[in-house]
């Protein structure tokens, strides 16, 4: 059985970063949705899949061990890390944080909702869950 990288809705997230001023909020969607559709205040931007090609980003994990600046080694004196993963609806960061765990990367979690949650009846987003409908911190360009 795969490791998953814990599971958090939005609100579980945002009290993390609260309680844990070294816990990373890395946002993993395209630069286009990051920038245009809005982010979480404070998120780091890290894509896991961007244009121009749409392909998972080869760097990714290198990226992520670079914003640790040495914290992913753990010990009982300096634990891990919490690296919370955010992407649209928590499709991309469900895989994002597998990859990372594969890696060797610990204490790795995951929003569940996403940034914008699944669509509705009416196939729009933000209606149903995710970061914006809970009215946590958000910022677009």
């Amino acid at each position: 059985m795969e490791d998953l990288p814990k599971a958090l809705t939005p609100k579980q997230a945002w009290q993390l970063l609260q309680e844990d001023p070294t816990a990373l909020l890395i946002d993993i969607r395209s630069t286009m949705e990051y920038l245009f559709v809005g982010h979480p205040v404070g998120a780091v931007h890290v894509p896991w899949i961007d244009e121009p090609d749409w392909t998972v980003n080869p760097h990714f994990v290198t990226e992520i061990r670079k914003l640790l600046l040495g914290g992913a080694l753990c010990t009982a004196e300096n634990p891990c890390t919490p690296i919370i993963l955010i992407c649209r609806s928590g499709k991309r960061s469900l895989e994002a944080g597998k990859h990372l765990i594969a890696a060797g990367v610990r204490n790795v979690f995951h929003v569940d909702e996403g940034f914008e949650g699944d669509l509705d009846e009416h196939h729009h987003r933000s209606t149903l869950g995710g970061w914006r409908f809970h009215g946590l911190p958000w910022e677009q360009c």
